[in-house]
């Protein structure tokens, strides 16, 4: 599937994506706050985009060509928490260079309308690491509100606080 926004196309990852995946997620600004590692060489990213990202409902976020970016509303055993039936849940990343444009917020806009209706969910959840001001000011644009806090581990096991936000369909 492919979504169209004003400035944007989400569309599947590529293999061929492999190179511009690692140029944007080595960089350590990335993926810590996001709560996974810097990918180490284009190898690694090939293996994200067969892997993680292949997962339905998962996109690339592309401007002018580039992928700059993933986004995704993951659902049941996909999504990293257990959110119920008729649930899911947002995920993002944009390249730090393409930061302050709007660009998270402008996809993510898009998923949410395709989530809500063409696969019915009721309620879209998302977390963030309590550090990551920029996830937050994108999910209050958006409309989501405050659920609540979670303890939880990163990648190299270190103790984070998310925090969990919610955005029902009656409220897009």
């Amino acid at each position: 599937m492919i979504i169209k926004t004003q400035n944007l196309l989400l569309r599947p990852w590529r293999e061929e994506d492999a190179k511009c995946l690692y140029y944007f997620a080595k960089n350590p600004k990335i993926g810590p706050i996001a709560g996974w590692p810097p990918h180490k060489s284009i190898d690694d990213s090939l293996n994200i985009i067969n892997t993680v990202f292949s997962k339905d409902e998962t996109y690339a976020i592309v401007k002018d060509e580039i992928p700059i970016g993933s986004i995704a509303i993951l659902m049941g055993s996909d999504a990293n928490h257990d959110w119920g039936e008729g649930c899911g849940e947002l995920g993002y990343w944009i390249g730090e260079e393409y930061w302050g444009n709007g660009f998270a917020a402008e996809a993510s806009r898009q998923l949410l309308k395709h989530a809500f209706n063409d696969l019915n969910l009721k309620k879209i959840y998302a977390s963030y690491n309590i550090e990551n001001n920029q996830s937050k000011r994108v999910l209050e644009k958006l409309g989501f509100k405050y659920c609540g806090l979670l303890n939880n581990t990163n990648y190299n096991e270190e103790k984070i606080v998310e925090v969990v936000m919610h955005l029902k369909k009656d409220n897009f």
